[in-house]
């Protein structure tokens, strides 16, 4: 995995955590560290978008961070497993594999 790709992952951390924010946050600092974990994700997000597909990072970025904020949700608020819903995230991942798998880089040149 290219060091572009690696800041489409890390986005989609940044914006697992300020999911979980705009549901959990109560205080000052939580809504602060939720306005920097958004402008961290889409910053990344943004800059990935200048060398991969727009449509491609967009689909990565937010099937990672979907399937991320259900996982965090079973690990860290006890949500319920429903098979049906794990099973669809786990066809969600295969098809951000898939659109990863067939995108290519562009030239680093801006066409315009």
């Amino acid at each position: 995995m290219n060091k572009t790709w690696m800041s489409v992952v890390i986005a989609a951390l940044f914006e697992v955590g300020w999911v979980i924010g705009l549901k959990h946050a109560s205080g000052m600092l939580e809504w602060s560290l939720t306005l920097v974990a958004i402008m961290i994700s889409f910053s990344l997000m943004i800059a990935a978008s200048r060398t991969l597909p727009v449509g491609t990072v967009y689909a990565v970025f937010v099937g990672l961070g979907t399937a991320g904020t259900v996982l965090a949700e079973i690990l860290l608020f006890n949500a319920h497993v429903q098979t049906g819903k794990m099973i669809l995230i786990g066809v969600l991942l295969l098809g951000v594999i898939g659109l990863k798998m067939l995108s290519k880089e562009k030239n680093k040149e801006v066409q315009l």
